[in-house]
């Protein structure tokens, strides 16, 4: 009989992919310090936004994850030129 084993995190700390994840569209969901990473924010800010409800939080276990998808389009807005 199989022992199930819990998926360690990557050592980037983002969540490890299932081959049903890997190369499709399914949700990315990394940590709070990768996501503050890619947009240039901090952490707290991350929190600030879940803790709001612009951005869906996710509770793995203990860890918290938010989908870098969601977290583009709530954070990244078009900025119209003055010209």
């Amino acid at each position: 009989m199989a022992t199930h084993r819990p998926a360690r995190e990557s050592s980037t700390g983002a969540a490890p992919q299932t081959p049903r994840q890997a190369g499709t569209s399914a949700t990315r969901l990394v940590s709070l310090r990768d996501a503050a990473e890619v947009f240039g924010v901090s952490v707290k800010t991350i929190r600030r936004r879940i803790a709001d409800g612009t951005v869906t939080g996710y509770r793995i276990g203990t860890l918290i994850r938010v989908d870098l998808d969601e977290l583009r389009a709530a954070l990244v807005v078009k900025i119209r030129s003055a010209h």
